[in-house]
């Protein structure tokens, strides 16, 4: 059987406050997991119930065939006997012990040729050997954190866990870290759990996600398929699906096709099987195609007759916010917008395919 991570715990804060969690965790593969949502959610508690370091008021944690936390069973481990590597924010690295003494402090217990034989293979393997004298503050933020990595894996733990491992640099810095961080993880060969609230490092990070709101977990699945087919409404809104717009299932217009009446507006929507009556409509801003002139003959069963309302330049894109009965938003290249000579007031018309409606009940 393969190994997995189980989890079905709570914890309980003063004041009324509750952090759950359920999660079925494949680590075949060494997949990275990220637990997404908001500032306050409930992310970081998860993480720290999974490492040891809080306490659950109940439930149960659970690593291959072996308990980690049991309630009933009276079962707590410490962090050390969980095995897990923790990379914390801020990297927590100890100030006065070089980058070759950090990589190694948790080695301690272990022969010295052993010890010594271990760091320089991560040393080596994260391109710190030239800096192996150097302390902390002789560092960058990329230096600290490839260090900050190689501490976590040099006792070789069996799970990997990094609260907001970006969080501590600026964006730039944020933005060229990234592919890198990732590299990093794939060649580390561990599996991992990754808190993030950052939807560009959910993306270029994790293999799965977990959405995380009001304390509890409410979708668990591959990261594309997360992001492209959100379980509700709430989830929708935390992955940053720019278009949530409330309607109701009038009629079925073909096979495996819905209508559905937002408003003043019908929409073609895929059938995803159940739905009935009131449902929410969730379009992503890139599966939106904007055109200038009378709606024609295209392959989008959505053609909507919008005017442009707002439009906001968002790096490399522009957010072209559009009323037509109900919002819309599309997001387009500059060029797009120059082409299409884009403004306050424009007309244009919309084309979205069935596909890209995805339906939630309401």
């Amino acid at each position: 059987m393969a190994p997995v991570l189980l989890a079905d715990f709570e914890r309980r804060f003063p004041g009324g406050a509750t952090v759950a969690a359920a999660l079925a965790l494949p680590t075949e593969g060494a997949p990275v997991t990220v637990l997404f949502g908001p500032s306050g959610a409930g992310k970081t508690t998860i993480l720290r119930c999974l490492a040891g370091l809080e306490r659950p008021d109940r439930g149960r944690i659970a690593f291959d065939d072996g308990a980690w936390f049991d309630a009933e069973g009276r079962v707590d481990l410490p962090p050390q006997a969980r095995r897990v590597g923790l990379l914390f924010q801020d990297y927590a690295l100890f100030p006065h012990l070089t980058v070759a003494a950090n990589v190694g402090y948790g080695l301690a217990r272990r022969p010295r040729h052993e010890r010594e034989a271990r760091v320089e293979a991560l040393v080596a393997r994260f391109g710190l050997g030239p800096l192996a004298d150097r302390r902390p503050g002789q560092l960058s933020g990329g230096q600290k954190q490839r260090v900050a990595l190689a501490r976590a894996l040099a006792p070789g733990p069996r799970l990997l866990l990094l609260d907001e491992p970006l969080s501590a640099l600026d964006a730039p810095t944020r933005a060229e870290l990234r592919g890198e961080l990732r590299r990093l993880l794939t060649q580390a060969g561990v599996p991992t759990l990754l808190v993030t609230h950052d939807r560009l490092e959910a993306l270029a990070l994790g293999d799965r996600m977990a959405v995380v709101a009001d304390g509890r977990i409410r979708q668990v699945g591959p990261i594309d398929e997360v992001f492209r087919r959100p379980a509700d409404v709430e989830v929708a809104r935390i992955v940053g699906v720019e278009t949530v717009v409330a309607g109701r299932v009038v009629g079925r217009p073909g096979e495996g096709l819905l209508a559905v009446q937002a408003g003043p507006v019908r929409l073609t929507a895929m059938d995803p099987g159940g739905l009935e009556g009131a449902v929410f409509a969730c379009i992503k801003g890139e599966d939106v195609i904007l055109e200038r002139g009378p709606i024609g003959q295209v392959s989008a069963r959505n053609r909507l007759a919008m005017r442009v309302a707002q439009v906001t330049p968002e790096g490399p894109l522009v957010r072209v916010s559009l009323d037509g009965g109900f919002p819309l938003t599309a997001l387009v290249t500059r060029q797009a917008v120059a082409e299409l000579g884009l403004a306050p007031g424009q007309e244009v018309v919309a084309f979205v395919k069935s596909p890209s409606v995805h339906l939630v009940p309401r």
